[in-house]
């Protein structure tokens, strides 16, 4: 009788939203083990969010410098900076960095030198990573050589699969995205003076135009679309839960709103675990909780004239959390 496949240790550097979004999943999978984890905030305060934030309740406390809960031990370090943390201590399989400050390729290398057998980011990356690895789009490349990894974003990968099923349905000449997304944790709750003057603004009480880098990260990953792709958000007032509005010139001419739904409700039947479709008229918060990396909105599918389509889908940082992981069991994969 062959032994149960080792279950792959992970590195937490980061339990903010996401992060703990992702420590909470892999404490309820079988085949992950997050075994230490690195923050800035104060221990006690980050055991009382785990706790308390979340769809379910997730009972945890800590035992000298070890958190502990369902099915997870991990060790709490008090440190967030790429290279203070010796991973080789914990005999980490990958670290996953989820404070969204260290993107540039630098950091991930200080990991990789403090015994990380690989870092993937739960974010896009600044700087030229090994692979951009978006579930659903390009799994088929991932490499045993693969040392710098990003799972790219909660946006990218949901533009990514969306654009990439109505190209693969009807053909698509062009394409505009916005994203009316929720507040992030770096902007101000009320006017403070940021890089720039409209993230200046209090995220509580505007509707932000911000720019977006998942039209040209999905260039990236899809290079048929070099060139194609325009991209903006607007950040708004809202907590969780985001909206992608896609405006695409198709190929052909006089698609109907019936077929394009169809082609949608083929993809969420093929890869449920990926892609959803509702005919529920849902608002931003119904999609709190949602495991998939988009929510298609089939009642809001319209055409104009004979090329132009406007499709909505919803999506919120759980699904992507969802898909860091998926990331993680990837390269787990080569050993």
């Amino acid at each position: 009788m062959s032994a149960a496949p080792r279950s792959c240790r992970i590195g937490l550097i980061g339990l903010g939203q996401i992060g703990r979004q992702i420590f909470r999943l892999a404490a309820a999978a079988p085949d992950l083990e997050v075994v230490a984890v690195a923050d800035i905030g104060k221990p006690e305060v980050l055991r009382y969010l785990l706790e308390t934030t979340g769809e379910d309740a997730f009972p945890c406390r800590l035992e000298g410098n070890f958190l502990r809960g369902p099915a997870v031990s991990a060790r709490m370090l008090q440190l967030a900076a790429p290279g203070d943390v010796p991973w080789d201590a914990f005999g980490v399989d990958c670290v996953i960095d989820a404070t969204g400050r260290y993107r540039h390729r630098e950091h991930a290398e200080r990991h990789l030198e403090a015994g990380a057998g690989r870092l993937i980011y739960a974010t896009l990356s600044d700087g030229q990573p090994d692979r951009l690895l978006v579930p659903g789009i390009n799994d088929a490349e991932a490499s045993a050589l693969d040392r710098i990894v990003s799972a790219g974003s909660p946006t990218t990968n949901a533009l990514a699969l969306l654009l990439d099923a109505l190209d693969r349905g009807f053909g698509v000449e062009y394409a505009g995205m916005t994203t009316i997304h929720a507040y992030t944790s770096d902007q101000p709750l009320q006017d403070y003076a940021q890089g720039d003057e409209r993230r200046s603004r209090s995220a509580a009480q505007n509707i932000i135009p911000n720019a977006n880098e998942s039209a040209a990260r999905v260039e990236q990953l899809l290079p048929r679309f070099a060139g194609r792709l325009s991209g903006l958000a607007l950040n708004v007032p809202v907590q969780r839960g985001s909206l992608l509005d896609l405006d695409v010139v198709l190929r052909q001419e006089d698609v109907t709103v019936e077929a394009v739904n169809a082609v949608l409700a083929k993809e969420a039947a093929s890869r449920p675990l990926l892609i959803g479709i509702t005919n529920d008229p849902i608002v931003s918060s119904d999609v709190i909780g949602c495991r998939q990396s988009l929510l298609f909105d089939a009642k809001a599918t319209q055409r104009a004239g004979r090329r132009l389509l406007k499709t909505l889908a919803w999506y919120e940082t759980l699904g992507h959390a969802c898909r860091v992981l998926d990331v993680a069991r990837t390269y787990a994969a080569f050993g």
